[in-house]
């Protein structure tokens, strides 16, 4: 196959990947012109004062609206690589799926954080409420750790996870714990889909496992 041919089948193999890319750097564009700011943050900007509906009806597309405190190449970089990987390893749909539940925790743990208030170990200070909570860092490391996960990547998943903690007490802020959120929300599927696949005691091997129970083996 021709270079041209092999980056044509790469660019099929992750079309969420680079959609998702696109759709971020055309956010980031858009958000600092005068004329588009407004409308970016109107639809893709989650705070934890906005109403539940609200925050809902955004919550999809701030995971592609880039942070304004942050690099832009950083949020590009973390999706074209943890996207692309778990694209072509899980799926364009199971990828979808993941990055919006770690999306999803991250900005339903703000409004419960900021209920439980400061004082305990899982509480935000008010002030947060008025964070803007934009960008895909909650879905990369979800999905990071669904990955780990999957193909028992023990060490990685477990430096993956001690980087998040480390994170939120070097720098304890809403994007720290966010991350902690959309980690245990993964988990939690992980676990689920670990369970819901092991054979059930007393059954027999599924079919198609090419296992015969208790019969001999077949000669040729």
């Amino acid at each position: 196959m021709r270079a041209g041919g092999r980056l044509r089948a790469g660019a099929r193999a992750v079309p969420l990947t680079l959609a998702a890319v696109c759709l971020t750097a055309l956010l980031h564009v858009v958000q600092h012109r005068s004329w588009g700011f407004g409308a970016v943050h109107a639809l893709g900007t989650v705070r934890a004062e906005d109403p539940l509906w609200a925050a809902l009806l955004r919550t999809p597309l701030s995971l592609f609206v880039p942070a304004l405190d942050l690099p832009v190449w950083g949020a590009l970089a973390q999706i074209l690589v943890v996207f692309g990987i778990a694209e072509v390893c899980l799926g364009r749909w199971r990828t979808l799926l993941i990055a919006y539940l770690a999306t999803l925790a991250g900005t339903l743990y703000a409004r419960i954080g900021v209920a439980l208030g400061p004082d305990g170990p899982f509480g935000l200070p008010a002030s947060d409420a008025r964070v803007a909570d934009t960008g895909p860092s909650a879905a990369v490391v979800g999905l990071a750790v669904y990955l780990c996960w999957t193909y028992r990547a023990r060490f990685t998943g477990c430096l993956v996870v001690g980087a998040m903690v480390a994170e939120v007490f070097v720098k304890d802020n809403l994007a720290g714990k966010e991350h902690l959120a959309a980690i245990a929300a993964v988990l939690v599927l992980c676990v689920r889909t670990t369970v819901r696949a092991r054979p059930r005691r007393g059954q027999g091997p599924r079919p198609g496992s090419g296992v015969r129970s208790g019969a001999p083996p077949i000669r040729s």
